[in-house]
Formats: C-alpha cells, sequence, structure tokens
C-alpha cells in the first residue's frame, strides 16, 4: 500500500505541474484552454486517488491522527504531496527498524 501511495503522490504533484502550466496558457498568455481541459480532469482524479491513499496508509502503518489531517492538507497546495510521503515513509521505515 505504500508504495501505490508513493506513487499516487508523484502522479498527484505531476498533475498540479500540468494544471498550473495550463492555467498560465490560459489566464497569462490567453492562448488558449487545453492544458487545464486535459489537466484538469486528470487532476481531479489523482486528488481524490491521494485523499484515498492517505487515509489506506494511515491504516496500514498506524499514523496518527494529526498525521492523516496534514496528509490532507498537503492534497492542497501545489507539490506537497510528495513532501508528505517522503515525511511518512521515512517515520515508518524508523519505526519498523526501532
Amino acid at each position: 500500500m505504500l508504495r501505490w501511495f508513493r506513487v499516487v503522490a508523484v502522479a498527484e504533484a505531476c498533475s498540479w505541474a500540468g494544471l498550473l502550466v495550463g492555467m498560465f496558457f490560459k489566464y497569462v498568455t490567453e492562448s488558449g484552454e487545453l492544458g487545464v481541459k486535459v489537466f484538469g480532469p486528470i487532476h481531479g482524479a489523482l486528488f481524490v486517488l491521494y485523499a484515498v491513499g492517505v487515509v489506506l496508509s494511515a491504516r496500514e502503518a498506524g499514523w496518527s491522527r494529526g498525521a492523516v489531517i496534514l496528509g490532507l492538507l498537503c492534497a492542497v497546495p501545489p507539490f506537497t504531496s510528495i513532501w508528505f510521503e517522503r515525511r511518512m515513509a521515512a517515520r515508518t521505515a524508523a519505526a519498523q527498524a526501532a
């Protein structure tokens, strides 16, 4: 489950990048909205998968309620899903080693 969560966290961050680029072209250069039309739904689906991944990974790894809330909040700012996944992977590895 944690490996799947890592893949989803990285994919969610990449979809953020695509959506931000699409928004740049739509609103700044006003050259079209194709990027938003493509990456908007992709990012929406990955956002939901990431949230589900936080909850399922928390159950498997025994994360605290605060960690779950932080993980869910990290779905909102761009690219913080990667930071959260790496933080929790390190904590889970340390807990298993102890």
